[in-house]
């Protein structure tokens, strides 16, 4: 990309986003091109799992299915799941054949990869999470859940393969000092937060707005929102490990959510032992209410 700094309004963004395809993960091109060489064999759920694993391949199929389906049936797709047995197998394949890998975009700026990979990787245990409290709370449907976690940072995705200098440079102030809220770092750098970005992509693609609705924080105040919301939150905050004064509240706030206690949460959780002991004894005084 020029080194010319990209513009600073959400309307030109979309443009420029728009004008470029959006790369997916390179080992999804493999695990793509496995499942091509045995078609007969491959069904939708083969399929749903691989696109799962890559939030820039869901994105693409989500945004495809909007254009592609009728108006009606466009607004019933709500997972990936229904997104590909409306397309079906082998028109899926025909749809997603030969797409630009993220490590090939960026593979001349080894610090921008290991950065987008970092975001990728975070997106897919902020998933992970939301899948599992969501199947603990009874949801109707879980995969909604999981994807509108999986989706909630695509902005930030794209930042990095449109413009990684300026994420970069996002990355460095907050490293710089911890105690900058992310929001203002990216209305410094960017000229805006990157939820509205997110949202606006949202909008473009025409995505479905139940997934519209439960990506925004805003609306953390329904249950489902506030597990998404709370899955990406810790993702974040468990990013580089353990150590961040953030987490604290963020336990305190899944244990509200599925009404356990902190041991039963950080078992699930699956924390390591050794920062064990320091978690549970900052868990909150009993009988405190909210964040």
């Amino acid at each position: 990309m020029p080194d010319k700094r990209p513009p600073r309004d959400l309307a030109a963004w979309l443009s420029l986003i728009a004008s470029q395809e959006i790369p997916v993960l390179r080992q999804t091109v493999r695990r793509l091109d496995e499942a091509r060489q045995n078609l007969e064999r491959v069904g939708g759920r083969e399929i749903t799992e691989i696109v799962l694993q890559d939030p820039l391949l869901a994105a693409r199929v989500l945004a495809y299915i909007q254009s592609v389906g009728s108006r009606r049936l466009r607004g019933d797709i709500t997972n990936i799941a229904g997104a590909v047995m409306m397309l079906g197998v082998e028109p899926f394949f025909r749809a997603f054949d030969r797409p630009q890998t993220l490590e090939g975009r960026l593979g001349a700026q080894p610090a921008a990869l290991l950065g987008v990979l970092q975001v990728v990787l975070r997106t897919q245990r902020a998933a992970r999470y939301a899948h599992e409290w969501a199947f603990a709370r009874h949801d109707m449907n879980v995969e909604e859940v999981a994807l509108a976690a999986l989706l909630h940072d695509t902005a930030e995705i794209l930042v990095w393969c449109t413009a990684p200098e300026m994420a970069i440079e996002m990355r460095q102030r907050q490293q710089a000092d911890h105690s900058l809220r992310s929001s203002a770092v990216q209305q410094a750098v960017l000229g805006f937060p990157l939820a509205e970005l997110q949202l606006a992509l949202c909008h473009a693609w025409r995505l479905p707005e139940l997934l519209l609705t439960m990506m925004d924080d805003g609306n953390a105040y329904l249950p489902r929102v506030r597990n998404v919301k709370l899955a990406v939150d810790l993702a974040r905050h468990t990013a580089d490990g353990w150590g961040d004064p953030a987490i604290a509240d963020d336990l305190d706030a899944v244990q509200d959510l599925l009404h356990i206690n902190r041991e039963t949460l950080l078992h699930r959780l699956q924390v390591p032992p050794a920062v064990l002991p320091r978690l549970l004894e900052d868990e909150r005084v009993p009988g405190r209410t909210g964040l």
